[in-house]
């Protein structure tokens, strides 16, 4: 038997809903009423589907895609085979993304694990503040104080620690922990998330290791999305900060004490020790990891596994470890590459 899926679709919708929807145009204005079913990847849409090209590897797959529509941008309009409408956009990949919110709205948050059920539901302290329509699932846990914003669902068995601030339209994710945090509106925890444990302090010596009291807490403003199993430690003395838009992976560290500016994108399994400061729309790729007390500037990227134990200007792009300018790292990879070709050997005492 077929599997029915694990999202509901909506539609379908005319070129023209569409177009007005993901801010694309039609090359052909003739074919906006032409209905659309489902949205596909190239070499999987049939002749009801919406697809989209911006990789140009996948060339030779748009050539013999069968899709009732494809998302390209104007320079490869003419590749757009025929029986397929090319369907005009500046950022196709951005396009799609939102064409796929239009068809299946219940695939942007996490879907509820066990709804509530009358007299099963979650455990909530007295003095816990919830607005309107707010939704506690069972097993889980609201803490004393605790303040949570209209429409905002915490998942079965997520906690939400004493005197914890929860925003507007929230999604906590299935046995989530948070504490010692104030969280701003529309964000997304996924599962397993942790936020507001200690920070890892110790004064070290040869007399054992003291632990230091962590009294900050962690902000994360609206719009943050935080991948599963990713652990956001609170403060020292200062707070941990998290920028308004921020993306965060899975399996992300961050230490205490960080603080990362608006719109940036933390790739899975990358590490951020204590005090050290991204600013805006800064990217880190996979497994990446930077040391305490750096400074990232607006807009630099690190490249996947690449290891930052300096200050970074803005706009720089580094790779390698330690990580220096990409074009120099790329250089030294080069030129190894020349020497292992050579047969080269290292001179013999």
């Amino acid at each position: 038997m077929q599997h029915p899926g694990f999202f509901e679709r909506a539609g379908p919708f005319s070129l023209r809903s569409i177009a007005d929807c993901v801010e694309a145009d039609l090359a052909n204005p003739g074919d906006a009423t032409r209905m659309i079913s489902d949205v596909r990847s190239l070499q999987d849409a049939g002749p009801d589907d919406l697809t989209f090209l911006d990789n140009r590897k996948y060339a030779s797959q748009l050539a013999s895609t069968k899709a009732a529509a494809c998302l390209v941008v104007s320079s490869a309009a003419d590749q757009v085979p025929i029986g397929t409408v090319a369907f005009i956009t500046r950022a196709p990949y951005r396009s799609f993304a939102k064409a796929l919110a239009m068809f299946y709205p219940g695939s942007l948050r996490p879907k509820r694990v066990a709804p509530p059920a009358e007299g099963v539901a979650g455990y909530v302290h007295p003095t816990a503040a919830l607005c309107n329509d707010v939704e506690i699932e069972q097993g889980a846990v609201v803490g004393a104080g605790a303040s949570i914003g209209a429409g905002t669902t915490i998942a079965s068995g997520a906690v939400i620690g004493e005197r914890v601030r929860i925003g507007s339209d929230c999604q906590i994710g299935a046995c989530a922990s948070i504490g010692h945090a104030i969280i701003g509106d529309r964000v997304i925890v996924h599962p397993g998330v942790r936020i507001g444990q200690d920070g890892f302090g110790f004064a070290m010596s040869a007399q054992g290791h003291i632990k230091v009291p962590q009294i900050g807490c962690v902000v994360i403003g609206d719009d943050v999305e935080i991948g599963a199993n990713t652990t956001i430690d609170r403060g020292s003395l200062m707070n941990t900060v998290i920028g308004e838009g921020t993306k965060i992976d899975n399996l992300v560290q961050i230490g205490h004490n960080v603080v990362i500016g608006r719109h940036c994108v933390i790739v899975a399994q990358s590490g951020i020790a204590g005090s050290a400061q991204l600013g805006d729309f800064v990217v880190m790729g996979g497994h990446s990891g930077v040391v305490g007390h750096v400074k990232i500037g607006d807009g630099a990227q690190i490249a996947g596994m690449a290891h930052v134990k300096d200050n970074v200007p803005p706009g720089a792009r580094m790779g390698g470890t330690p990580a220096r300018p990409f074009k120099e790292w790329a250089r030294e990879i080069a030129a190894i590459r020349r020497l292992s070709q050579k047969g080269f050997k290292p001179e013999e005492k």
